[in-house]
């Protein structure tokens, strides 16, 4: 996501993942994103997970409740109940209101 606009959501999802169904796990997660990119509201993600298994995403929404319509969706809450039960040992979610937002970018 290039600089999200004052007053998008930040969905921040924080997690730990286990060893197990690592081909799922991976399949899972693209499905979720595309999923995700056809919802009205969908602005974007960031994603990056070390080799440790810790990761963090951000997904992007315009408000408040186009990101609590993602949450209540059901295939995304199936997805979610598989991986409190396989891929992940721990999760946090942190929902934020974006103030200002800008980057920087090496010239070329």
């Amino acid at each position: 996501m290039v600089n999200p606009p004052p007053g998008a959501i930040a969905v921040i999802f924080l997690s730990g993942r286990t060893a197990a169904d690592a081909e799922g796990y991976g399949a899972a997660a693209e499905a979720m994103e595309r999923a995700a990119s056809v919802r009205d509201g969908y602005l974007g993600i960031d994603s990056a997970r070390d080799a440790d298994g810790i990761g963090i995403t951000v997904s992007w929404w315009r408000d408040e409740a186009a990101a609590l319509a993602w949450r209540d969706d059901p295939d995304h809450a199936r997805i979610r109940d598989r991986g409190r039960a396989l891929w992940y040992d721990w999760y946090r979610v942190v929902v934020a209101t974006v103030d200002r937002a800008y980057g920087w970018t090496r010239p070329t």
